[in-house]
C-alpha cells in the first residue's frame, strides 16, 4: 500500500512539473508572439491615424478612438503607387523566372554532371558569397551604367538573376537524390533534361518553392539598387514610392501616409506565404537534412 502511495505521489509530482513547464513554455511562446507581431501591429495603427492626431501625439497611443482611412487615399494620391505596383510586379516575376533558370540548371549541374574542374569551380562558385555586398553594388553600378541600362527593366534587372545562396541549397537537395536513379533513368535512354525535369525538380519541388517564395519577398522589398540605378518615376518600385510618401509631409514626414503603403504593399507577401507556408516548411526542413 505504502508502495502504491508512493508511485501515486510520484506520478503526481510529475504531471505537476509537467504542468508547470508547458506552462512556461507557452508564456515564453506567448512573449515571443507578441515581440514578433507588435511591429505589424504599429504599423497598422499608425496607417489609420490622422496626420495632425499622429504628429500631435507627445507620448505615442498604443490604439486609436478615431480610426481613419485617409491615410489610404493619400498613399495612393500623393504619388502614383499604382503604377509602382505594376513596376514592382514586373521586376519582381521577371527576375524571379530568370533566376529559378539559371538557378535549377546550375544547381543541377554541380550536383549531377560529372565534367573536370568540377568541385574547383563549386569552391570559387562559393567564394563569392565572401564578397560584400557593398563592393558587389558598385560594380554592378558602374557595368549597367557602360551599358547604359540605367532607368530601365534590364538594369534593374539582371543584376539580380544569379544567387549563390539560392544554387547551393538547390545543389544540396539534388545531390540528395541517389545516384541508382539517374544511372537507371540513362540506362533507359533518358536524357539529362528529361530526367532533371521528370524526376529532380518534382522531388525537389518544396525547395523550390522556398526559394521562389525567398527570391519575391526580395525583389519586393529591393530598395538600394533600384534607388541608385533609377531616376526616372517611370522606372520607380513600390520602394521608391514610400520614400516618396514619407519626404511629401507638410513640413514634416507623412509617416501614417507611409505606413499605409507600407499596409498595402505588405499584404501580397502575407497571403503568399500564408497560402505556401507548408511548403516552405518542408524546404527548410529539407534542406537542413541529409539522406
Amino acid at each position: 500500500m505504502t508502495n502504491y502511495t508512493d508511485f501515486v505521489r510520484k506520478s503526481r509530482s510529475a504531471g505537476s512539473r509537467k504542468a508547470a513547464g508547458r506552462v512556461v513554455i507557452y508564456a515564453l511562446l506567448t512573449l515571443w508572439a507578441l515581440m514578433v507581431l507588435f511591429p505589424f501591429y504599429w504599423m497598422l495603427l499608425s496607417s489609420v491615424k490622422s496626420y495632425g492626431a499622429y504628429n500631435s501625439e507627445f507620448i505615442p497611443a498604443f490604439f486609436t478612438l478615431s480610426p481613419t482611412l485617409e491615410n489610404y487615399v493619400s498613399a495612393f494620391t500623393a504619388v502614383p503607387l499604382g503604377r509602382y505596383f505594376v513596376n514592382t510586379l514586373i521586376f519582381t516575376v521577371v527576375t524571379t523566372a530568370v533566376m529559378l533558370v539559371v538557378t535549377v540548371f546550375a544547381a543541377f549541374a554541380f550536383a549531377r554532371l560529372n565534367f573536370r574542374g568540377k568541385n574547383a569551380a563549386f569552391l570559387l562558385f562559393l567564394a563569392l558569397m565572401m564578397i560584400p555586398n557593398e563592393l558587389v553594388i558598385v560594380t554592378n553600378f558602374v557595368t549597367i551604367t557602360k551599358l547604359d541600362m540605367r532607368n530601365s527593366f534590364p538594369g534593374l534587372i539582371l543584376p539580380s538573376v544569379t544567387s549563390v545562396f539560392y544554387i547551393y541549397l538547390l545543389k544540396e537537395n539534388l545531390a540528395q537524390i541517389p545516384d541508382e536513379l539517374y544511372l537507371a533513368a540513362k540506362v533507359d535512354g533518358t536524357s539529362d533534361l528529361k530526367y532533371l525535369f521528370k524526376v529532380m525538380i518534382p522531388i525537389c519541388k518544396p525547395t523550390i518553392i522556398t526559394i521562389v517564395i525567398l527570391k519575391v519577398i526580395e525583389c519586393w522589398n529591393s530598395f538600394v539598387w533600384p534607388r541608385l540605378i533609377t531616376d526616372d518615376a517611370d522606372y520607380f518600385l513600390v520602394s521608391n514610392g514610400i520614400q516618396e510618401i514619407r519626404e511629401n509631409g507638410f513640413g514634416r514626414e507623412n509617416i501614417p501616409a507611409m505606413m499605409a503603403a507600407v499596409v498595402v504593399i505588405s499584404v501580397p507577401l502575407i497571403v503568399l506565404f500564408l497560402i505556401f507556408r507548408k511548403k516552405v516548411m518542408a524546404g527548410v526542413s529539407r534542406g537542413g537534412t541529409k539522406g
